[in-house]
């Protein structure tokens, strides 16, 4: 793993790796978007990314291990990008930010309801999606690309937010 090292705090080195604008949130993008391509990661995500920060994220991304890169067998100029062992393991991390931004930010509530059912689902229900993670991103990373592979709390997660948007797009 390639960091600059200030001090052996874990919290310093968590955030010599992930305390920029951009890693977490394209961690984010890649574990409950299931966005694997560079130009999806860029396209898709709410934050409207420059594609030279992106790139220079995920370069940096993939050096200290949080993510891995291979080939695309649909495309000879794509590549899949997947979520790694140890970036996998944010699962929790990124659950309580969620619960703790939904109870003290300004959050929109199609953007919060994954945060609330993760932070509802507790402890059991990050497992079970670490657990699937694993099989779309290490396991098989194409299948998972391609959807051959799902994550049934992905599934889940997802019809939350389309459930939300719809019923707000209803109200508006």
């Amino acid at each position: 793993m390639n960091i600059e090292k200030r001090s052996g705090c874990p919290i310093n080195l968590s955030l010599e790796i992930m305390g920029d604008k951009w890693s977490l949130i394209i961690i984010r993008d890649m574990m409950f978007g299931n966005r694997r391509h560079f130009r999806d990661l860029l396209t898709h995500s709410q934050e409207k990314i420059a594609s030279n920060i992106l790139a220079a994220r995920l370069k940096h991304l993939l050096s200290v291990g949080l993510i891995s890169k291979q080939d695309d067998p649909s495309h000879s100029q794509k590549a899949i990008y997947s979520l790694t062992e140890p970036a996998i393991q944010l699962v929790p991390l990124l659950a309580m930010m969620g619960g703790w931004g939904r109870r003290h930010l300004p959050v929109t509530p199609e953007l919060s309801i994954r945060a609330e059912l993760l932070e509802n689902g507790g402890p059991v229900m990050w497992e079970k999606f670490m657990s699937e993670l694993r099989d779309i991103h290490i396991k098989d990373p194409i299948g998972g690309a391609s959807g051959k592979v799902v994550s049934p709390v992905l599934i889940d997660l997802t019809a939350a937010y389309r459930q939300v948007c719809a019923t707000m797009a209803e109200t508006d």
